[in-house]
């Protein structure tokens, strides 16, 4: 067995090799073959085609034996490799590029159709660079926004893109917007963000009671069919995910794509890093139990028997609260007068979007659609998130509605005003409960879902601020 050592010699030294091919050591050869030594700096990441064709090599080279088909064999194959490493390397920082900034380049883009639109003048502006600037920044964009307002003699329109990557942003707005409101120029902020925990973190820290918060939720069905051309069952199985519509024709890769770009992203860099989270890998094991039993009913002490160190249902609880905070799962309370029998009740599983379901080992979108169960449980989960993403939390209220054997999917509160959702999406497991809670409740009213009530599409088209009037 041919060993291999590593000796280090001064610059100043010629090594000398014994009298046989260094790749095949066959004795005597007839050539010799040159090697170069080489550092990659760090800077080579941003050249790393650069790196790929000449190597960034130092001034180092010893000549060893070699015969000459192996000394021919091994040209052709250090001509070849850089070849390949650019191959392979190009379409991965491409695709990575596309992954980081497709979030961050829909919300410019929502900007900026929101700046044509109005006729006044405005500023533009992004922290999105890969040294994150300072707070100075914020105070430069504002002051080409006084400019502006100079110059129009009117109010001007001052964007913000990204601003949560600008160390210490929400103080800088504070005391800009404070100076404005106290004898300052009619600049209109808006500030954006891909990270919606960094950004309400900032908010509460220091903005309080000086901002009006618009969300942007998943993308509906019409916006999908519009986009994409979806059909309503593509809908219902991939979920609104915009930057994932483009791989629904390979199922692999589309399942891949939300794992990597959107679930582990939200629970690695929005969660985690923001909350104090003692156990990670127990608040990675729920979201995937929610995942796993979408539109279900689920008891903490079911949840304690599924998880491996789950500690205790208080944990749990806090958990639930965090990923409902990234608009990823939520627990729907049990429907009661009064908040004492809710705050102790069993949650109803419900994912904000259905592509969170779907990618996760859950069966293909063929397959689904022949699985009633389970088919049904998709349906279900997206009305639930339907009314999620359309209903202002300030005004409305979602819960769900059990006696005995009788349930109901949704309830919808408004104040005094109650709706009872119910869900016919094929399931004949379960008893329906309007009729049940309606004389509990005779001044709540019923809203049938498919079968022979309001048509599915007609409820996913159908903004739910319109349907409980908003």
């Amino acid at each position: 067995m041919t060993s291999s050592f590593e000796v280090v010699l001064p610059r100043s030294a010629t090594p000398r090799f014994p009298l046989r091919c260094v790749f095949c050591g066959k004795p005597g050869p007839e050539d010799t073959q040159r090697f170069r030594g080489f550092v990659i700096r760090w800077w080579s990441v941003v050249l790393v085609l650069l790196v790929s064709l000449i190597g960034l090599w130092q001034p180092c080279a010893v000549d060893a034996q070699a015969c000459r088909p192996c000394r021919d064999r091994y040209g052709k194959q250090s001509l070849l490799r850089p070849l390949g490493l650019v191959v392979v390397l190009v379409p991965a920082l491409i695709g990575i590029a596309a992954w980081l900034g497709d979030t961050a380049a829909k919300v410019a883009a929502l900007a900026r159709q929101l700046m044509a639109s109005l006729a006044m003048p405005s500023v533009y502006a992004s922290a999105d660079a890969p040294l994150p600037p300072g707070p100075e920044w914020i105070d430069t964009q504002w002051r080409q926004a006084e400019l502006r307002v100079a110059a129009a003699q009117g109010p001007v329109l001052l964007v913000l893109d990204e601003v949560q990557k600008v160390r210490g942003w929400s103080e800088v707005v504070k005391r800009l917007w404070d100076e404005r409101v106290a004898a300052g120029p009619d600049i209109r902020l808006l500030i954006l963000g891909s990270s919606s925990l960094l950004l309400q973190a900032g908010l509460s820290e220091s903005m309080s009671g000086r901002f009006f918060l618009h969300r942007c939720p998943h993308w509906s069905f019409p916006e999908c069919r519009e986009a994409f051309g979806w059909t309503l069952d593509q809908w219902v199985y991939f979920g609104g995910y915009p930057g994932a519509a483009e791989y629904v024709g390979d199922v692999d890769r589309w399942k891949q794509y939300v794992t990597d770009s959107v679930i582990e992203t939200v629970l690695a860099r929005d969660v985690l890093q923001l909350q104090r989270v003692a156990k990670p890998a127990l608040l990675r094991h729920l979201f995937l139990l929610a995942a796993a039993y979408p539109a279900q009913i689920l008891s903490f002490n079911k949840m304690l028997g599924q998880l491996q160190d789950a500690g205790n249902t208080t944990t749990l609880s806090h958990y639930l609260t965090l990923l409902e905070t990234a608009f990823l799962v939520t627990g729907l309370a049990l429907f009661a007068r009064g908040h004492v029998r809710r705050r102790g009740s069993s949650p109803k599983l419900v994912l904000w979007n259905n592509a969170l379901v779907s990618a996760l080992g859950a069966p293909s979108f063929e397959e689904a659609l022949a699985l009633p169960g389970w088919w049904g449980r998709l349906v279900e989960n997206a009305v639930a998130a339907h009314l999620l993403n359309g209903l202002p939390p300030a005004a409305f209220a979602v819960s769900y509605w059990r006696s005995d054997r009788h349930e109901v999917d949704f309830i919808v509160e408004r104040g005094s005003a109650l709706w009872a959702v119910e869900v016919k999406s094929g399931r004949g497991e379960k008893v329906s409960g309007v009729h049940a809670f309606r004389r509990q409740y005779p001044e709540s009213r019923a809203l049938v879902v498919g079968g022979e009530g309001m048509p599915v599409s007609t409820f996913f088209a159908t903004p739910p601020g319109v349907l409980f009037g908003a």
